[in-house]
């Protein structure tokens, strides 16, 4: 005789059901967030609330995607290498043939620089473009006078945009006064201003937006380069360029000084030919090495190509992800747009970027959560997009003093705000450099610690720890190992 079933106590929730009990918490985050934010929206100063709410409410749309999404935002099965043709090689295209040509594809060019970021991991205050990087230059001066050669050689009118986050557009905006008499047309819009969220609650950490300076980078953040695209249809800018006849914008960090306009690149782009149109994107890339292994990398997902972030790798791919032999590119972040397009996308919602999520512990000890996004994503977005494999010089970003010895160093000769590698080096490479965080990582005390800069010509690797110092007439040759304790 069969053994009678025996029911387990209580109630099994079903999948349905889970679901259901999710859509609701969704739901009420949603509504609860949306109170929060409207009471905030009462605290914001005279004239300025137009510009918080619609912080806001991009702001509820990036959240509202976040507290829906599940799972990964790929599925690693469905990831493929690009195709042959998605990726192009730089050393195929073609420059403009004469200064004539030149002029007619830099008419269609707008030049714009992020410029969000603080120089305060380097030890600095204020926007890190205001840093000095050479010969007493800042990267915004290096910034200003590449485009003013630009327009002068060609006789052109190349403007320069720079975006700004709340944090650096004050300063800025006092250091692009000095620039008046250049010929250079610059302007200036800000990223959007987000609320930091409660890990816990959800909910904005903010009470006012009307928050002391000092305490402003605690409950608003900047939520990263790929809210470029909705900032600048929001601002107008983008609208005002495209009537005036300009067709694409060149997008990089201000702080990579190998980031130039390309004659090469933009005439590619400008060029129509008369098998296809020419694409709405481009991603500069270019050929990995053993420290670039963490960067962003192409891949083709659902018949595009698509950004793949190490944040997007299951754990059990990641050493999968890192292999130069597999993904032999990355992301530089100089990235060319179709102003037309971007007009559309923004419009028409259709910048559904992969949700980047950045937990904090601010010095109080609360945990709040940062929601960004990243430009390079957008690459899906647009029709047509492909990538071109750069050569390594055009990716020479400043992130530490190790990367400010590099530049400083006899290793480049600058002209007119740009960085060349000095002839006189056997290799084109540039030497692998590691400074210690205790002695060097602040620019002031790094500066100190050099009587002037060494001969670096012949160098292939440096590392150095502990209090270490230099003086003049210095030459680093091959391998230098140097640690202190």
């Amino acid at each position: 005789m069969a053994a009678p079933s025996v029911k387990p106590m209580g109630h099994r929730r079903k999948t349905s059901d889970t679901r259901m009990f999710k859509e609701l918490l969704n739901r009420d985050a949603l509504t609860c967030l949306d109170s929060e934010l409207n009471k905030l929206l009462k605290t914001a100063p005279p004239g300025a609330d137009n510009v918080f709410k619609k912080d806001f409410e991009g702001f509820t749309k990036l959240f509202s995607r976040y507290i829906q999404q599940e799972g990964p935002s790929v599925e690693w099965e469905k990831i493929n290498l690009v195709p042959d043709g998605a990726v192009k090689s730089y050393d195929d295209l073609s420059m403009p043939v004469s200064k004539d040509a030149a002029q007619a594809v830099l008419s269609k060019l707008v030049v714009v620089k992020l410029n969000g970021g603080l120089g305060t991991s380097m030890g600095c205050t204020g926007p890190k473009s205001l840093i000095s990087v050479r010969n007493d230059l800042t990267f915004l001066d290096l910034n200003v006078q590449q485009i003013e050669n630009l327009n002068n050689m060609y006789d052109v009118d190349v403007p320069l945009v720079v975006m700004n986050s709340f944090n650096t557009d004050e300063d800025t905006a006092k250091a692009l006064r000095k620039y008046t008499g250049f010929r250079v047309k610059i302007y200036s819009f800000n990223q959007s201003r987000y609320p930091r969220i409660n890990k816990e609650t959800l909910m904005p950490i903010a009470s006012s937006c009307t928050e002391k300076q000092d305490t402003d980078e605690e409950v608003w953040y900047p939520p990263g380069h790929g809210d470029f695209y909705e900032s600048f249809v929001n601002s107008g800018l983008c609208k005002q360029f495209i009537d005036e006849g300009k067709t694409y914008c060149f997008l990089s960090n201000i702080d990579n000084l190998g980031a130039t306009v390309d004659l090469k690149i933009l005439n590619f782009l400008v060029s129509e030919t008369s098998n296809s149109s020419p694409p709405e994107f481009i991603m500069e890339v270019t050929d990995k090495t053993r420290g670039d292994v963490k960067g962003g990398t192409l891949c083709w997902y659902e018949e595009k190509l698509r950004l793949l972030e190490i944040a997007q790798v299951p754990k059990e791919h990641v050493d999968e992800f890192k292999s130069i032999n597999k993904f032999k590119i990355f992301n530089t972040n100089n990235l060319w747009a179709n102003l037309k397009a971007i007009q559309r996308n923004a419009t028409n919602n259709m910048f559904q970027l992969e949700i980047i999520i950045n937990p904090k512990t601010l010095d109080n000890g609360l945990n709040i959560v940062q929601l960004e996004t990243a430009a390079g994503a957008a690459i899906k977005t647009f029709e047509g997009s492909v990538g071109i494999n750069v050569p390594r010089s055009r990716f020479l970003p400043v992130k530490k003093t190790s990367d400010l010895l590099i530049v400083m160093s006899n290793l480049y000769t600058m002209k007119h705000g740009t960085l060349v590698m000095n002839p006189n080096r056997m290799f084109q490479s540039v030497p692998l450099c590691k400074l210690g965080d205790n002695h060097f990582s602040k620019v002031q005390e790094f500066l100190r610690r050099f009587a002037g800069m060494p001969d670096m010509l012949e160098l292939d690797h440096i590392t150095v720890s502990g209090d270490v110092t230099f003086g003049k007439g210095v030459s680093l040759k091959v391998w230098v190992v140097s640690i202190t304790v």
